[in-house]
């Protein structure tokens, strides 16, 4: 079974939270601190981070714009990558509750503390909060931020928006109208770091539930003459419309959902256990007349512990062929344990997507 989040935040975390900020701030009494802040028990991540906000709360200055001012402060340089973090950078979570709790009155202070924050951690949850509340300013500090040097920070002009963001509150305010958010997107399309755009064709995949009409005539537009990374993007904004063969949506990517095509595919090993790793491969051969675009994905139907099956959908390739040709492409399904999915043993269907229509390919017995 995969360790639990929670248990990255430990003792040892709070200790060097308080080392920290008594560099800041030599008021802080590390052993005090961690006396107080890492009382757990058997609380999760979220309620351990809140338990060391609330002493950070009791200890730093009263004036919530020199408690700020301290927190940057003991942050550590920025990150200097995109990926790879691990554990390590969720210390910063009790600083991200903090400004969310404490710094809506103070909004200067708090902008400058969340600059600073996502280039260490994230404050993608945090400014969710400044957005309702300070909508026309917060949009315009997000307008500056599209053009920060910082990957970090342009990232969160995309994520920090997305209506739907995992872990995170609901961002009501632009449910009506997506336009001030679409602004920002149209400045990201092609920002030289994939990290951003992958930020971008996310909050568009959130949209394509609530907008889907608005999302496709910007995926046309944003298509024509686009360069390799836009059509990438463009593919991951769509995924959820082209799992459900949308016409629209696949004639975005320059794709029809009445493509004719054979399909067929193997699986292999057919029998697994818990950790092991599933090829799947897809060979499709295309029965038009003309040259045409094929999107082909796997949907794995995991066992739940119920015993019922939720459908997974993975991205295998886009493909053109001309008449007659065919293609073979492939993906490598874990079913190791993770934090955020757990397996459980039974049968396992598989179905290849072609243009969103859906070839079975058979199961396989997964044991435990």
């Amino acid at each position: 079974m995969a360790e639990a989040l929670k248990n990255g935040f430990n003792a040892d975390t709070v200790r060097a939270i308080a080392h920290a900020l008594h560099g800041a701030y030599p008021a802080v009494d590390v052993d005090d601190f961690v006396r107080r802040g890492a009382r757990f028990g058997d609380r999760g991540l979220t309620a351990r981070a809140r338990l060391v906000s609330g002493v950070m709360r009791d200890v730093l200055p009263r004036e919530v714009p020199a408690a700020l001012d301290v927190i940057v402060r003991s942050f550590d340089p920025p990150l200097d990558r995109t990926e790879d973090f691990g554990m390590s950078v969720f210390r910063y979570l009790p600083h991200a509750y903090f400004i969310a709790e404490h710094g809506l009155d103070h909004l200067d202070a708090s902008v400058a503390a969340m600059h600073a924050l996502t280039q260490r951690f994230t404050a993608e949850f945090t400014v969710r909060p400044f957005l309702e509340r300070h909508t026309a300013a917060m949009l315009a500090v997000l307008d500056r931020w599209a053009d920060d040097p910082s990957a970090h920070v342009r990232r969160l002009v995309s994520e920090g928006t997305r209506p739907r963001l995992p872990w995170a509150s609901r961002l009501t305010v632009f449910d009506g109208d997506p336009t001030p958010t679409l602004a920002l997107l149209e400045r990201l399309r092609d920002d030289p770091s994939e990290y951003v755009r992958r930020s971008v064709a996310n909050h568009l995949n959130d949209l394509t539930k609530t907008h889907p009409a608005r999302v496709i005539a910007l995926a046309a537009r944003w298509a024509h003459d686009a360069p390799e990374p836009r059509r990438k993007l463009l593919a991951h904004a769509l995924r959820t419309l082209v799992k459900q063969g949308h016409p629209e949506a696949l004639a975005a990517l320059g794709a029809r959902a009445d493509v004719r095509a054979r399909v067929s595919g193997t699986l292999s090993p057919k029998r697994l256990v818990i950790g092991d790793a599933l090829d799947v491969t897809v060979t499709v051969e295309s029965l038009e007349a003309e040259p045409a675009r094929f999107v082909v994905d796997a949907a794995v139907h995991f066992v739940k512990a119920d015993g019922t099956t939720r459908a997974r959908v993975f991205k295998l390739r886009a493909i053109t062929l001309a008449p007659g040709e065919a293609a073979t492409v492939s993906r490598r399904v874990s079913f190791r344990q993770h934090t955020t999915r757990t397996h459980h043993p039974g049968r396992h269907r598989v179905e290849a997507l072609v243009n969103g229509a859906a070839t079975d390919l058979g199961h396989v017995d997964l044991r435990a």
